[in-house]
């Protein structure tokens, strides 16, 4: 069976940019240090029905992952592959124009995520009602609330059935009866889509939506496997990690 993702031996660094002092120094030495790993050997595989959770503390490359995947980041080193459709909710409100009415923006957004004009036109209706704003749809976007940019971008962005969905946190927009709206959308998005991939910090919807689970250690695999046993080895390492340090600064 062909897998969805796979990942085998992914690198990837940031650019470090550097000023003042620290470029005097690095010019008088001719050389540079090497730009920070990002990803490091990175090697997985998202079969067809996986929901795979990234778990690991800020900073050890749960979302340069999902954004790998995605496209946005090109790997340096190794190999990415991708087999199917994806829909990326995190920053779900890039490519929104604030001087642009809420219908305008339902089609530029659209078109950001790879959907076609034809598409967009035919959903608008359906997003626009999913979205409860359509009383001031035809108003520019400044004119709106972030809660209601963040709902309009929210309809958007679920508005037609992925292959992958990947997830950078789950995604509360809106009031209280939006969200509720919105949980119904993704649940029935991870009902419909062939993988999943989500990174999070909460253990209650990383048990209760993955089977799979990916432990990240600055930017390399720590663990993988069933979700249980990993989260309960990463869970009981952050605990040792956090004790130490209030030993350190009691």
């Amino acid at each position: 069976m062909t897998p969805l993702v796979r990942f085998e031996g992914v690198g990837l660094s940031y650019p470090r940019g550097r000023s003042g002092l620290g470029l005097v120094r690095d010019i008088f030495r001719l050389r540079r240090a090497p730009p920070p790993r990002a990803l490091d050997g990175v090697s997985f595989t998202l079969e067809p029905g996986d929901r795979l959770a990234l778990v690991g503390l800020n900073g050890s490359g749960k979302s340069t992952l999902l954004r790998t995947i995605a496209g946005i980041y090109p790997p340096l080193e190794g190999t990415v592959e991708v087999n199917g459709s994806t829909a990326a909710l995190f920053n779900i409100g890039i490519g929104m124009r604030m001087d642009l009415t809420g219908r305008k923006n339902i089609l530029l957004q659209g078109m950001v995520h790879g959907h076609s004009l034809e598409q967009m036109t035919a959903l608008s209706d359906s997003i626009i009602d999913f979205s409860g704003l359509g009383g001031v749809i035809d108003d520019p976007i400044f004119t709106y609330s972030q809660g209601m940019a963040m709902r309009l971008s929210f309809a958007v962005a679920t508005a037609l059935q992925p292959d992958i969905l990947l997830l950078d946190e789950w995604i509360g927009a809106g009031d209280r009866v939006f969200r509720e709206k919105a949980k119904a959308r993704l649940v029935a998005l991870l009902e419909d889509a062939r993988g999943l991939v989500l990174a999070s910090h909460n253990s209650h919807i990383v048990r209760a939506y993955c089977n799979k689970a990916l432990w990240l250690d600055a930017g390399r695999v720590r663990e993988s496997g069933p979700v249980e046993p990993v989260l309960e080895a990463f869970e009981a390492a952050a605990e040792t990690e956090e004790n130490a340090a209030l030993q350190r600064t009691g």
